[in-house]
């Protein structure tokens, strides 16, 4: 997958759609950074933190983020 091109879903394959962005803290840097939401059409929602694009999602604790 390049960078530009939509991330599909880890769990179901389909492509996912941008949400919110939530301001969090992230331990292993002492640092507060933005991470993104992405949800899919099965009502999946993932998050990656949005310095790092290439970094794999990880499964949202918080589905409201997703897109509507």
């Amino acid at each position: 997958m390049s960078i530009d091109a939509a991330p599909t879903c880890p769990q179901c394959g389909a492509v996912l759609r941008a949400g919110s962005m939530a301001l969090c803290h992230r331990a292993e840097d002492d640092r507060r950074v933005c991470r993104m939401a992405w949800g899919c059409s099965g009502g999946h929602v993932w998050w990656k933190w949005a310095d790092r694009p290439a970094a794999p999602l990880e499964p949202c604790p918080y589905p409201d983020l997703g897109p509507d």
